[in-house]
Formats: structure tokens, sequence, C-alpha cells
């Protein structure tokens, strides 16, 4: 028997970005002891980097846009389920291998990840996955093969690279030159993390003005629109000088998944289907507004005509805060960004956006209650006529982290071929 194992070379986190390589340690060993000095012979093994497609819409086979670099009679005996989409040039590993009792044998195997690849996405009605296909075979016998899953997360593409190598270019003006070196090339991997720290460390307050038909709400602030995961999403609530008191309100963060494939055949008639499968942005509709002071541009779907108005999709609802707010007159809106989440992508059949989920629970009753002049407190009123409202804020993007600040530990993957 011959156990076949796979471990990534960087053992703290099994997560790689696109554009960077991926570095496999695949070992071969014979199982048998000493006492049975038969050989094993392996005729041929190869790895190949597989991206695969599962999804629930219906797809022109023809008219699909497919990235396979080459295609072998390998991609015919892969046993995950799903269409594949990418699939990089197939690597030997060895031919004719032969191993003694307690023989072991290990290769190395890395590729590069495609940087116009889709991430890793579990979705409603589609998922992207990928996986290391290793395949060996014995002498006339079937093909074995052995998956080995990986998560990737999404690199924005740079239009521009040019900025950022200027930027470069004075941070090494400021440092010692030796002439007898030569300069270093930045890779274009590089240069887009770079681009990715300015984009989600700019700072850039925007205030929303919230309020519903019966008068003023509050004041929202968010201090930047664009963030990474594993950060939290830090807000402010101002209720100073409202005319309607807020007593509680609840924030999430959603995922909102958006076919764009049926964007295109249905035309004018999606804005009907999300709207049915979404009850509370009817709500929203009905009840709640709020107006960017700094652009003048409205913000919740209140303010828009419904022929305007963007299609919503599948919702999904990662982190949740309650706060009570009936006695407050400003309070902190702290959100996680979980780091198992999928950040904002956009492919030729989805699109992956994200939005904070307000609901307001206001009332008209401004005063806190009875003073009791003995005991000197307030005396809650026994009954509060209230109102709910719900507000959804898009949030410019959700980028990816850096694959080594997330702690994900590989695992040891074998396949025993008797």
């Amino acid at each position: 028997m011959i156990e076949i194992k796979a471990k990534f070379v960087r053992a703290d986190s099994a997560i790689y970005a696109t554009g960077e390589r991926v570095e496999c340690l695949i070992e071969f060993y014979h199982c048998g002891t000493g006492d049975d000095n038969r050989t094993e012979n392996l005729a041929w093994a190869s790895a190949q980097l597989h991206c695969y497609r599962k999804t629930n819409y219906n797809i022109d086979k023809v008219n699909e846009l497919t990235e396979l670099v080459g295609k072998t009679t390998l991609d015919a005996v892969t046993q995950a389920s799903g269409d594949i989409i990418i699939a990089t040039k197939p690597k030997i590993l060895f031919c004719d291998l032969r191993l003694l009792p307690g023989e072991t044998k290990t290769y190395f195997f890395n590729e590069i990840l495609p940087r116009n690849g889709p991430p890793t996405y579990r979705g409603h009605d589609i998922k992207y996955f990928y996986k290391i296909t290793i395949a060996t075979q014995r002498v006339k016998s079937k093909v074995q093969l052995l998956s080995v899953p990986i998560r990737v997360l999404p690199i924005p593409i740079i239009a521009r690279p040019d900025e950022m190598q200027c930027t470069e270019e004075t941070n090494d003006e400021l440092a010692p030159t030796n002439p007898f070196l030569e300069k270093r090339e930045i890779s274009e991997l590089e240069i887009s993390w770079h681009h990715l720290k300015n984009v989600t460390a700019r700072r850039a307050p925007k205030f929303y003005r919230i309020s519903n038909k019966r008068g003023f709400v509050g004041r929202f602030c968010l201090f930047k629109p664009s963030y990474k995961i594993g950060e939290d999403i830090v807000a402010s609530l101002d209720f100073s000088n409202c005319e309607v008191r807020c007593v509680q309100f609840s924030v999430k963060l959603q995922s909102q998944e958006i076919s764009l494939q049926t964007n295109r055949d249905q035309s004018g008639s999606e804005l009907n289907d999300a709207s049915s499968v979404n009850s509370l942005d009817l709500a929203s509709i009905a009840s709640g507004t709020a107006i960017d002071n700094l652009h003048k541009s409205k913000t919740s779907g209140s303010a828009r005509n419904a022929e305007e108005e963007e299609p919503v999709g599948k919702i999904s609802t990662f982190a949740t805060i309650h706060q009570m707010s009936y006695a407050m007159l400003k309070t902190s809106v702290i959100v996680p960004i979980p780091l198992h989440i999928t950040p904002s992508f956009r492919t030729d059949l989805v699109e992956l956006r994200w939005r904070l989920h307000f609901e307001f629970v206001t009332t008209t009753m401004l005063d806190f209650g009875t003073p009791n002049p003995i005991e000197g407190e307030v005396k809650a009123p026994a009954e509060i006529p209230v109102e709910t409202m719900v507000w959804n804020l898009p949030l410019n993007a959700i980028y990816a982290a850096n694959p080594l600040q997330i702690y994900s530990p590989s695992q040891i993957h074998k396949l025993l071929i008797k």
C-alpha cells in the first residue's frame, strides 16, 4: 500500500490571495513492513490547480467564458461536483516511481493563482471553490485522485500601477542606497497590497440625517467607507435635538448576492422579485429616510423612485449588535467584520455587496417619566407607544486582509492506495 500526504508549506494559514504562489509538499510513502520485500510501482503522478463553479443558474455552455489553460484527460475524471472554470497546466511530479517498504519520496508543487479568478464563495445560488488535484496511477489500474481544498481571497487589480511605483521610489530615495545593488522590481501583487492599505486606511467621515414621517430621529456618522475583513466598523449616533426619540436600535452586517444573470434575462422584472424576497425593504420605503449631508445624495430606498431602485438580491446576516438608547444623547456603534466572510467581488454571473441594516424603535414621547421627589428618582412610564423603522446603508466595499493575518492551520490530506 502507498500513502499519499499533501501539506502546504505555509503551515499557519492555508489561505491565499489571487496572484499569490501556492506551495505544497506531496509525500509518497510505502506502508509495507520490512518482512514484505515487495516493491510498489507507480506509473506517474501529476498535480494541477482547479477552480470549480456550482450554480443553479441556466448557463449557455457555448457562450460561457472559461480560462482552461491545459485541458487534459485528467479533467474528465475529477470527482468534484461543478463546472471547471479555471484549470492550470498540469505539472508532472514523476514517472515510473518505485518504492521499497518504508521508503518515502517527497515532491514540491507550486502554482500561481490567477489574478482575475473568482474568490472562494459559498452563496445561495452559486459557489466558487478551489482544489489542488493530485493524480497518480498504477500500471493497468484506474487513476487515483487526492483533492486538497484551499481558500482564495480576491485582491483588486490596480488600473494605474504607476502611481504606486512613484510612492515606492520616493521611499527608496529617503533610505541609504547602494550603487552596486540592482533595484528590486515591484510585483503587481505588492502594488495591489499597497493600494489596498491606502484605501482601507483613508478616513472620510460621512454624516447621515435619519428621520421618519414624524420628524428627526438622529444623525449617524460613518468614519470611513471601506474596510477589511477582521476590522470593526466604528460609527457614532447622535440623538440630541431630536423630534422623535429612539428607544432601541439594532445594526446588522448583511451581504447581498445579486444575480447578474437574472438581471440580463429578466431586465426590469428583477425589481419586483427582489422586493418580494426581503420584506424589510418595503418597510424602509414607507418609513425611513437618510440624507448624506456632504454629497447631498439620497442613500435609502425611501428616497428613490421605484424604477430607479437597485436590486436587493439574496440577503445573509453575519453580525448583529443591539443597544437600548432611550435615555442616551450620543452612543457608539461597533460592528465586527468576521474573518470567514467573502470580500466584495463581481463576476459575470454574480455580484457580492455589503450593507448595514438598521432597525430603529422610535416613540414621540420625549420625557423620561414622572419624577419622584421623595426618592429622587424618575419613574419610567408603564407603556410607551412605539413604531419601527428600518434603513439600509450600503458600504463602499469590504476588502480582503493579508492571509498571513488570518490564523487557519493547514491540515494534512491523505490518500491510501491499496
